[in-house]
């Protein structure tokens, strides 16, 4: 029986203080390799533990149900215990990469560690039509308000690619929406068909900048009523349809940060469905977030607390996991953008903190949720690319 074990089965009144001696005594351990900056861990009674060298930043633990919820939920207890206010940090993204920054070699040093991170297994259940649109519907369903509070006038929802620091991110959303366009060759002769169209951007993009015809997918209904607006007299088509329903043919397809939303058991699906409905000598561009092959088999088997309380039902593919379900796709061209996501969370994340009507809960699952992910992309953790295939 493990120390933790043992702490468990000892009488409630108790096990509190217990529980925190054994989490602390691992954070220690845990932590006491930490490089490229100071981490401060004030405990509830008050004490401060200093790990590593550098510039520090704080993490402070208001209670010690903290230390439960960690022990027994693992990642998903880390992202419970913030939304239940149990702990704050007085940078929250700077916390995030300096934790991951250490998490592999840390967790090298010390498997116990790892075991208790990732003690639950993740789900990996085939998603059906029905689920696939309550999974969508749970995130893009929020309403068009909200989305339109935190992300900028163009009303895109992933990585921008920024020429400079201080560029607006609205022109930065239009080189991303350009570059793909220009992956595709695309130009008044095609009809593109859009994977998850979101509220309608890149098909502004395609049709007025490039003279294109679109036909835009999406099963969130909210999107769907917003991009029929903001399409609206432009040669575009705004459906109500999951990607495997899609009939006719195409001579482009895109998709942008879509895939992410699926599940690994349906990636062959959705490389069949660009195969299906893409004209001869037809190109298609996918733009999706990616994790490092390194970590793949370990993260697709782990639980996620993103996926558990943002997006229900995501799994965020490795490149390597892609490339063996292409099917009679080739891979033709790669081009990493991720170096620009931390960038574009950091913006979202400032205008969410500024726009009002949040209740305490889902401002701080969304605060998680925005920090955390500049922290993933900042570090390398997580990666962004626009795949260009064709048969």
């Amino acid at each position: 029986m493990t120390s933790l074990e043992r702490v468990l089965r000892v009488e409630p009144r108790a096990r509190g203080r217990l529980l925190e001696h054994v989490a602390v005594s691992i954070l220690e351990r845990a932590l006491a390799h930490l490089e490229g900056g100071t981490l401060e861990v004030e405990l509830p009674n008050g004490a401060v533990r200093r790990f590593g060298s550098g510039a520090p930043v704080r993490l402070t633990i208001r209670d010690r149900r903290f230390f439960r919820r960690l022990a027994t939920r693992g990642k998903l207890g880390l992202g419970e215990s913030y939304t239940a206010g149990e702990w704050s940090s007085d940078d929250l993204p700077a916390l995030f990469e300096l934790l991951l920054r250490n998490a592999e070699a840390a967790a090298g040093r010390h498997p116990l560690v790892r075991r208790v991170v990732e003690a639950r297994p993740r789900p990996n259940r085939r998603t059906g039509l029905f689920r696939a649109r309550r999974n969508i519907a749970y995130h893009y369903d929020l309403g068009n308000d909200f989305f339109a509070a935190m992300l900028d006038e163009t009303m895109t929802y992933s990585c921008a690619v920024f020429e400079r620091p201080d560029e607006p991110l609205e022109q930065a959303q239009r080189r991303k929406l350009r570059l793909v366009c220009e992956k595709l060759r695309l130009g008044p002769g095609d009809h593109v068909l859009e994977i998850g169209c979101g509220w309608g951007s890149f098909a502004r993009v395609a049709a007025t900048e490039y003279g294109a015809r679109v036909t835009g997918i999406t099963i969130s209904r909210e999107q769907a009523r917003l991009a029929r607006e903001r399409t609206a007299g432009l040669p575009v088509e705004i459906l109500e349809r999951d990607y495997r329903q899609v009939e006719g043919r195409f001579t482009k397809v895109a998709s942008i940060e879509m895939l992410e939303a699926i599940g690994e058991r349906h990636f062959c699906d959705f490389f069949a469905t660009i195969d299906r409905v893409l004209e001869p000598g037809g190109l298609a561009c996918v733009q999706t977030i990616l994790v490092p092959g390194r970590r793949w088999e370990r993260y697709r088997k782990t639980p996620d607390w993103i996926e558990r309380y943002v997006f229900p039902g995501c799994l965020i593919p490795s490149l390597g996991a892609l490339s063996r379900s292409l099917g009679r796709l080739e891979l033709h061209a790669i081009e990493e953008i991720g170096s620009h996501y931390a960038e574009t969370l950091r913006r979202w994340r400032g205008r969410f903190h500024t726009s009002p009507g949040h209740d305490e809960r889902f401002a701080r699952i969304w605060d998680f949720y925005l920090a955390f992910s500049e922290a993933a992309f900042a570090t390398g953790w997580l990666r962004d690319a626009q795949l260009v295939l064709g048969r």
